[in-house]
């Protein structure tokens, strides 16, 4: 069951019905980080939030990259991810009618132009690499593992390509322009959260952490070490020790800042002289997952 944005509504349990463990998701403690109170707003309250063309547009571009993977080598060119592109819009959007309603209809003038912004997109993946020369060993991977301090990490991976010597590299697609210094911090979050998660799944600190800017055309590229994931890693138990403490009072603070101009819950933020819904308690052991508009960008 999801609600208008696509948040899963069932998010703590598994296709087979079993409960799962609250978990934090690069998403969630970016958005905590950000603002508690936004994270409450999502992860506690699940406020419906509508989605952006650009989000959407995000969501259907990672998809066709998954499912061009899933050809055959030689198939995997331009002409065949273009082809992909309205098929996986329509199948994605009859998921989602929030989606739907961003447009009039299937001859929207609108959604025309839109989905010419896609396949723009998807021509500037083509510049920054040949899918022909890869074979990852996975895409759009949900990794989850659990750290000495007990807290559960758990996220989706875009790509994970592995050498044959074994040297690891994640790459995330990214479908905004190349981020300026706080954009930049926030994709590397993501990135540090995810060779963490890796690192302690495998044992293999990632050789490369690589973003790709669709639209820029520019890739960036960074390579941790084991002593900076060992920071980080203080980093996260600190923001869920954090997130617990605020779950158990209830305490989510606004932060105020440039980005408030972004959010959809301005009328219950007390910084826009809004009130919160009254507090429900935290969801434990409801886990707030990312969404795929969440991983989109």
């Amino acid at each position: 069951m999801t609600d208008t944005a696509g948040t899963s509504i069932d998010a703590g349990r598994t296709p087979t019905g079993t409960v799962r463990r609250p978990a934090l998701s690069p998403s969630r403690a970016g958005d905590f980080k950000q603002c508690p109170l936004l994270y409450r707003f999502r992860a506690v309250d699940r406020l419906p939030e509508k989605p952006t063309k650009a989000q959407v547009r995000g969501t259907v571009v990672h998809a066709v990259l998954e499912r061009l993977f899933a050809l055959p080598v030689d198939e995997r060119l331009p002409e065949r991810a273009e082809a992909l592109l309205e098929p996986c819009w329509r199948e994605l959007s009859a998921e989602q009618p929030a989606w739907t309603a961003l447009f009039t209809g299937p001859d929207d003038p609108a959604l025309a132009e839109w989905l010419g912004s896609a396949r723009r997109l998807l021509a500037g993946y083509f510049e920054l690499e040949d899918p022909r020369r890869l074979e990852p060993e996975a895409c759009e991977l949900l990794v989850e593992t659990e750290l000495d301090s007990g807290v559960l990490l758990r996220g989706y991976i875009d790509r994970i390509d592995v050498a044959p010597t074994g040297e690891i590299r994640v790459v995330d697609y990214k479908t905004g322009a190349a981020p300026r210094a706080i954009g930049e911090g926030k994709a590397l979050f993501q990135m540090k959260f995810y060779a963490l998660a890796l690192w302690r799944l495998r044992g293999v600190v990632p050789r490369q952490l690589r973003l790709m800017y669709l639209a820029d055309r520019q890739s960036l590229s960074y390579t941790p070490d084991e002593a900076e994931l060992r920071r980080f890693e203080r980093t996260l138990d600190a923001i869920w020790q954090a997130i617990l403490r605020a779950g158990r009072t209830g305490d989510f603070r606004p932060n105020r800042s440039r980005l408030c101009d972004w959010c959809d819950h301005q009328a219950f933020c007390p910084e826009f002289g809004g009130t919160p819904p009254t507090y429900p308690g935290w969801p434990e052991p409801i886990a707030p997952d990312e969404t795929p508009l969440d991983r989109a960008d």
